[in-house]
């Protein structure tokens, strides 16, 4: 199939699989005769993998040792997959404390703005920021 195919039928940009080619994320299977790249259903599955990843919130490199354990599974042991997702579960629990945080900073500086039509001289959001709290 055509890259065209391709994006059709998992859902991907042609762009964003051109990236993932240059960044070694997936390879085509062959080049016609026009050399266009020819994709294989594997290469379909392979793109529909790394789309499940990129939704899990998996980074390129992460992504890249994932595709090796998938690629050659006798060589792998599934803690090195595990390892992967409990650091990727580690890394997002922190975002979430972090994202937390400043929602209830907003709350806070929300809260204790009139939101009138006043002068933003007296605007207590703004001289809240301005002075660091």
């Amino acid at each position: 199939m055509k890259i065209s195919d391709l994006a059709e039928r998992s859902g991907i940009s042609a762009h964003t699989l051109r990236y993932y080619e240059k960044s070694g994320l997936l390879k085509a299977s062959s080049r016609g005769a026009n050399n266009y790249r020819v994709y294989s259903e594997d290469d379909l599955n392979t793109a529909k993998f790394i789309q499940h990843c990129k939704n899990c919130g998996f980074t390129l490199a992460e992504i890249t040792a994932l595709l090796a354990i998938k690629h050659d599974k006798s060589q792998h042991v599934c803690a090195e997959a595990k390892s992967i997702t409990a650091n990727k579960l580690d890394e997002i629990a922190q975002h979430i404390e972090r994202l937390k945080l400043m929602q209830n900073t907003l709350k806070k500086l929300a809260q204790y703005c009139c939101g009138g039509q006043e002068s933003a001289e007296y605007c207590s959001i703004i001289t809240a920021l301005e002075e660091g709290k």
